[in-house]
């Protein structure tokens, strides 16, 4: 019982990134998977595998966050200590929202990365998933 209620507390991060991203930034990021997947479907082996390391390497929207903010908050502490003690308020709100991040699933931040196309790690799995699939498919 107890571990049904923190599943319901603690929402996927995929479900909240998409429950708070416009649906036309969902769909345009859809259709880019999409696209992609259908001209790998012209390519050749070799092409679908390079394509599969390169989704590899892709940043999602979780490591995204995540850097940016370890950043802002590392920076931010060095100029506390050097410079101005101020500083320092940065970092505690960087901090708080990788912790919103974590609770919630959905931070501010992750609105502006989804503007920028950037997906989540489902998004980039199916991909994934789908030129895998084209590389198992009989001839």
């Amino acid at each position: 019982m107890e571990l049904d209620l923190a599943k319901e507390q603690l929402p996927s991060t995929q479900s909240k990134v998409n429950e708070h991203t416009p649906d036309h930034i969902n769909q345009q990021i859809e259709r880019e998977t999409e696209a992609s997947v259908n001209y790998f479907k012209r390519q050749g082996e070799h092409d679908i595998q390079e394509r599969i390391k390169e989704l590899d390497c892709e940043w999602d929207t979780e490591r995204l966050l995540e850097v940016n903010m370890a950043s802002i908050a590392f920076v931010s502490s060095l100029l506390a200590v050097r410079a101005n003690r101020k500083w320092a308020l940065l970092a505690g709100a960087s901090s708080a929202i990788l912790i919103q991040q974590a609770l919630q699933g959905w931070t501010p931040a992750i609105a502006l990365f989804r503007q920028m196309g950037i997906r989540t790690v489902d998004e980039i799995n199916r991909e994934k998933k789908a030129l895998q699939n084209l590389l198992n498919k009989p001839e």
